[in-house]
């Protein structure tokens, strides 16, 4: 027998071992849906870069299991799209299969496309609902783009919003809503083949949590459950128990785009910890109301970027799930733009750019409040290396529509170790991965010229921020459209704790004479066989002063040339190859 304690006096026995073993079970059952999208998806946003989630929501719409999941999916908005689902459809039943992309219901942003799928026992009650979410390629919108950052509304935006319309019926398509998405989407064999794989890992997750079910008892897998999230919580309370109490205020801008106010949208979070009560709050209500364009939060994804805020800056064994959630307390207000939006308020970038800038000043006033914890802001997102690309083939007049993730970092440091370099940004979570050059140009008219780590451009801090990644890219084959919203041009990533900013991003357009072109910020370009897109995503903030960091550590930076022995020499303050190492990693 295991004994856990609670945030009450009282103390509560129960089986470690089982618990240990349903939750794993559950957390398989999530693995293996995501292999089964992983490994038949058809666009390369899900097969190659793996932009989808998994996850298993309890009967009461909490959240149980999410393995391998990217959090700006899944901490709030499976919760939230299981609650519309009962209330949309009460009289559901096995066999039932919803498509659900509202952000006005729960959704992330309108493309990021979710099956949801009710779980019976044998008796024909609803024990779990299964979410399998998956970025599209194209959802409908009025550009080939899934990311519509200056779209004034959801119909300039004009993505098909389905707010859990159901989709099969006693096992059977309904063809009426799938005749409508090919008339719709631009690439329709590629979305059929998407919702196909997503309709296979439901049904996987389905045939196995059914067994688990049978195999268990329902009844007792529902208590392992609801033990699980009391754990949860139990490990939640211990972690915020022993950290200072404290608040702090922090803000974060994101850079001007059309739609914005000229000196771009700057958003305040309010961070306060309760180390008695053991809670944390995070305020949002004191921000802007909802814009006209395409940077507004949906609901889900603003409660979530401020969760993993503070899942970033704290220790990473506490379970992410339902349980842990109780401890943390999100306000936000209505009609805000980083708050819950009216229709028809366009998302159309939710999980990305404000999200980010909502996650990383969370972070760093984690850190404000004590320099044990917190993260320095992560890089701001959406670079055109990492945009929406568009266009015809000249050789086979074949259209296509994908998005690429050639080139992204935007890690920032923490108060124990040096970013992870491959973070693509603070919602992602490093769950996305970077594309394969060479399949890039198979599977598109593209050739990528370049991809290079900047030096000198790491956040600096006694932990160093990632680098910027340069790319430089353009079509073979008749005229390509790049769409992406980047931010980071004008406000780079903040360091936390005395650490220094990352490097910012930059773009531009190489036309076939060698001269440069300017680009915008946000929007999309056109290029002809022979012009290039260079883009350089930003870096992410360092934690820490970098004066302090460990000796070898910079001499290690110089070798591996993340860094130059001017910047060791003047950021860093090494002065020489043989200088001496202090007993805090100083002179």
């Amino acid at each position: 027998m295991l004994t856990m304690s609670t945030s009450s006096p009282t103390k509560i026995s129960r089986d470690g071992v089982q618990l240990a073993l349903v939750n794993n079970r559950l957390q398989g059952i999530a693995r293996k849906m995501a292999n089964t999208l992983a490994r038949t998806g058809r666009s390369g946003v899900l097969n190659i870069a793996r932009d989808f989630s998994c996850c298993i929501v309890s009967a009461n719409d909490e959240l149980i299991a999410a393995a391998d999941s990217l959090p700006i999916h899944v901490l709030s908005g499976p919760d939230l799209m299981a609650a519309s689902m009962k209330n949309f459809h009460p009289d559901m039943r096995p066999g039932d299969i919803f498509l659900h992309n509202s952000p006005y219901h729960g959704c992330s942003h309108p493309a990021d496309h979710s099956l949801l799928t009710p779980i019976f026992d044998a008796q024909g009650k609803h024990r779990y609902t299964l979410v399998v979410k998956a970025h599209q390629a194209d959802c409908g919108n009025s550009q080939p783009t899934t990311y519509m950052g200056t779209a004034r509304d959801v119909y300039e935006e004009g993505a098909l919003i389905f707010p859990c319309v159901l989709v099969q019926r006693d096992n059977k398509l309904v063809d009426d809503v799938l005749r409508m998405c090919e008339l719709r989407i631009r690439v329709p064999h590629q979305w059929r083949g998407d919702f196909l794989a997503m309709l296979g890992a439901t049904r996987i997750g389905e045939r196995e949590l059914l067994a688990l079910g049978r195999e268990v008892g329902w009844d007792l897998l529902d208590a392992r459950t609801a033990d699980w999230l009391d754990y949860s919580e139990e490990r939640m309370v211990e972690v915020l128990r022993a950290l200072p109490a404290g608040r702090s205020v922090r803000i974060s801008t994101h850079d001007p785009i059309p739609g914005t106010p000229p000196e771009g949208i700057s958003v305040r979070v309010e961070v306060e910890i309760d180390s008695v009560a053991a809670r944390v709050r995070i305020d949002l209500r004191d921000n802007i109301d909802s814009l006209p364009c395409g940077l507004n939060l949906s609901e889900a994804c603003a409660r979530t970027a401020a969760m993993i805020g503070i899942f970033n800056s704290i220790d990473a064994s506490v379970p992410k799930n339902a349980g842990s959630f109780r401890r943390i307390d999100v306000l936000l207000r209505e009609n805000c733009v980083v708050g819950i939006p009216r229709h028809p308020t366009s998302c159309s970038v939710a999980t990305t750019n404000l999200a980010d800038r909502v996650t990383s000043p969370v972070q760093c006033a984690m850190a404000d409040i004590s320099e044990t914890i917190g993260a320095a802001e992560c890089g701001p997102f959406q670079p055109p290396s990492v945009g929406v690309l568009s266009g015809v083939r000249a050789d086979t007049g074949e259209s296509y529509v994908n998005q690429i993730f050639l080139g992204f970092t935007g890690g920032g440091a923490g108060p124990r170790a040096d970013a992870w370099q491959l973070m693509l940004h603070a919602g992602n979570g490093g769950q996305c991965l970077l594309d394969s050059v060479e399949l890039d140009e198979l599977r598109m008219p593209i050739l990528v010229q370049q991809r290079r780590l900047l030096a000198d451009t790491e956040g600096a801090g006694r932990q160093r921020g990632a680098s910027s990644l340069l790319v430089e890219f353009g079509p073979i084959s008749g005229s390509m459209t790049v769409a992406y919203v980047c931010d980071g041009a004008v406000n780079d990533p903040a360091g936390a704790a005395g650490g220094l900013a990352g490097g910012r991003t930059w773009q531009h357009k190489l036309r076939r004479d060698g001269t440069r072109e300017d680009i915008p910020n946000a929007g999309s370009i056109t290029l002809s066989p022979g012009e290039l897109v260079v883009s350089a995503c930003a870096g992410g903030g360092g934690y820490g002063n970098p004066r302090l960091r460990d000796r070898a550590a910079v001499r290690k930076d110089i070798q591996e040339r993340w860094i130059t022995p001017q910047r060791a020499c003047e950021i860093y303050g090494l002065t020489g190859p043989d200088e001496e190492v202090g007993p805090e990693g100083g002179a």
